[in-house]
């Protein structure tokens, strides 16, 4: 937020315009009105379009995804008002994850889409399981990334070491030490 404060005319008679609200003896700085202008000019740029809450939601999951998890974009369709992503772990071709908006199916009842959402908001609706030469290795880099850690990496009872962490839709993920 830039503030802007009166100068004596003075002081600042050659490097002001009056403002039309104020009387003639209160001026603003050339340089805070350009400064001004500029702010105005990026808010409407940013804020032109209405906020589109999906199209944040797909940027947190191809950041998540892509950028963080390593993996590549193998399909970014859309299809009238539904768009879904499909991304993969490089040079596995037969292994994809498709990344869809929770509870856009039409055949799903209301109370459906509650449930959904209900679930994904505790992390029990969907999840996925991922394995790694590394964990340790991975679990900080994720980590370091800004994912919600759900458990750090541990000896499992039944033989695995694991960790598990949430994306950004809530999902669990699992990954587990490669054997």
């Amino acid at each position: 937020m830039v503030t802007v404060s009166p100068r004596t005319a003075s002081s600042a008679a050659s490097t002001t315009e009056p403002r039309a609200s104020d009387s003639a003896s209160r001026r603003i700085p050339v340089e805070d009105l350009v400064r001004l202008r500029r702010v105005r000019d990026r808010i409407d740029r940013e804020y032109r379009e209405p906020l589109d809450v999906e199209a944040l939601a797909r940027r947190e999951a191809m950041a998540f995804y892509r950028d963080l998890l390593g993996f590549e974009v193998r399909l970014d369709v859309g299809s009238g008002t539904m768009r879904w992503i499909t991304v993969g772990p490089a040079g596995q071709p037969d292994t994809a994850i498709v990344l869809t908006p929770p509870a856009v199916d039409p055949g799903l009842s209301e109370a459906e889409r509650q449930a959904i959402t209900e679930m994904m908001a505790k992390g029990t609706y969907a999840g996925i399981n991922l394995a790694t030469d590394d964990l340790d290795g991975f679990f900080e880099r994720v980590q370091d990334g800004g994912a919600e850690v759900v458990q750090e990496p541990i000896e499992q009872p039944y033989g695995l070491r694991d960790c598990a962490f949430r994306d950004p839709s809530g999902n669990m993920v699992r990954v587990q030490q490669s054997r």
